[in-house]
C-alpha cells in the first residue's frame, strides 16, 4: 500500500495514502473530540467537533476542515491545537447545546479539551417574583439572590422556608420544584433544597394539606382579626365546605317563618 508524509503538530508520520486525518489521530492517540464518527459507518461531519488547521491548496490560506472527512495527501500539514481550532471546536460545542443544553457528555467532553460552555441552564430567569411574593406576601423572607462566578442565582435562605408552595405557584418556568411524598413536602430549586416540612392532616376529609409551620404562620398573621374563631387545620375545600354550611344554617335560623 502506498504510503504519504504529513506533518501533524510539528511531528512527521508516513501513512497510508486511503486514510482520513481522523484515523491517523486516532491511530497515534492524538485527541481530537468526536461525537457523530463511528468506525462501522461513513463519516458525516455532522457534530463538526473533529476540526483541525490546514493550508489551502491553492491560496495557502490557513483554515479548518474536518479531520473525519479530510483525506491524507503528500505534504499535508495539520495543526490540532491553536487559535483557529479552538473556535472552530467552541462553535461547535456551542451549536450542539443548543439542541441538548442540559447534556452532560457534550459538557463534559468540552471540559476535557478546556473548553468553557459556561453554567448548565437552571430554567430560572431570575425575575424575582419568588423572592418578592416571599418577602412581600408571605413574610418568610426564605429567598435571596446571590452572586456565584459571576452569575445571580435565587438561594434558599437556610431555615426561612415555611412550605406554602406559593413560589412554586408564581415560578413562570417552573424552575422551582415541589414533591410530596411520605407525608413531607419537599421545595427545591437547582439541586438546592428550599425547605423540607411534614404535611399536617385535614380535620375533616383527613388529606395531607399544609405544613405546621404554614399554619402557624396563618395563625399569627390572623390572630389580631376580631372575627376569626378558634385554630382549626381543615383543608381549602373543607373549610369552603363547613363555611357555606354554617351560612346557610345562618340563612335559615334568620328567614321569617313561612306563611300556612
Amino acid at each position: 500500500m502506498n504510503t504519504v508524509n504529513i506533518v501533524i503538530d510539528d511531528q512527521s508520520y508516513a501513512v497510508p495514502e486511503d486514510q482520513t486525518v481522523l484515523n491517523v489521530l486516532r491511530e497515534n492517540n492524538i485527541p481530537v473530540p468526536t461525537l457523530c464518527f463511528h468506525p462501522a459507518l461513513k463519516p458525516s461531519g455532522s457534530c463538526k467537533l473533529c476540526a483541525v488547521e490546514v493550508a489551502g491548496r491553492s491560496s495557502g490560506r490557513h483554515l479548518t476542515m474536518l479531520s473525519c472527512i479530510l483525506k491524507v495527501r503528500e505534504g499535508l500539514v495539520v495543526r490540532t491545537r491553536g487559535e483557529l481550532v479552538e473556535q472552530a471546536r467552541r462553535r461547535a460545542f456551542e451549536k450542539l447545546l443548543t439542541m441538548a443544553p442540559q447534556s452532560t457528555a457534550i459538557r463534559e467532553l468540552a471540559r476535557s479539551f478546556r473548553i468553557d460552555l459556561g453554567p448548565i441552564p437552571d430554567g430560572c430567569i431570575r425575575c424575582r417574583l419568588c423572592i418578592r411574593v416571599c418577602k412581600e406576601v408571605v413574610g418568610a423572607n426564605a429567598l435571596k439572590m446571590v452572586k456565584r462566578e459571576d452569575r445571580n442565582y435565587v438561594v434558599p435562605a437556610k431555615g426561612a422556608c415555611i412550605g406554602c408552595g406559593t413560589c412554586v405557584n408564581l415560578c413562570p418556568t417552573h424552575a422551582i420544584r415541589l414533591e410530596e411524598k411520605g407525608g413531607v413536602r419537599t421545595i427545591s430549586i437547582h439541586d438546592e433544597i428550599i425547605g423540607s416540612h411534614p404535611l399536617e392532616r385535614c380535620e375533616g376529609c383527613g388529606r395531607m394539606f399544609a405544613t405546621h409551620r404554614f399554619l402557624s404562620k396563618l395563625q399569627e398573621r390572623i390572630a389580631d382579626h376580631p372575627h376569626v374563631k378558634e385554630p382549626h387545620k381543615y383543608c381549602q375545600n373543607c373549610a369552603k365546605m363547613l363555611s357555606d354550611r354554617v351560612r346557610a344554617f345562618g340563612e335559615r335560623k334568620h328567614a321569617p317563618p313561612e306563611k300556612s
